[in-house]
């Protein structure tokens, strides 16, 4: 029986190697993910910078659009009031 047990454990310790984690693989993985973010980082903060500024961009596009339109209309009610000014002034 122990002939059999030996067999089994050198059989599994062949099968079943085990992978040390050592310094050096710590190193690669933490170098690697740092490579990695120095590119992905950059990236993420232009598109931020980016859709910020198309928003400001967007609400200064309706701020100028509202105030044409409020200037046709002030346009209008001055042309209103001249016209009605000058009939006035040849009825009188």
């Amino acid at each position: 029986m122990s002939e059999k047990a030996e067999l089994l454990e050198e059989y599994d310790s062949l099968l079943k190697v085990k992978k040390q984690l050592n310094f050096n693989y710590f190193l690669y993985i933490f170098f690697t993910l740092t490579f990695i973010a120095m590119f992905a980082f950059p990236k993420v903060y232009i598109t931020q910078q980016i859709y910020f500024t198309s928003r400001d961009i967007s609400k200064l596009k309706r701020e100028y659009e509202t105030l044409k339109e409020e200037n046709k209309i002030i346009s209008a009610s001055v042309e209103s009031i001249k016209f009605k000014n000058q009939i006035l002034d040849t009825l009188f």
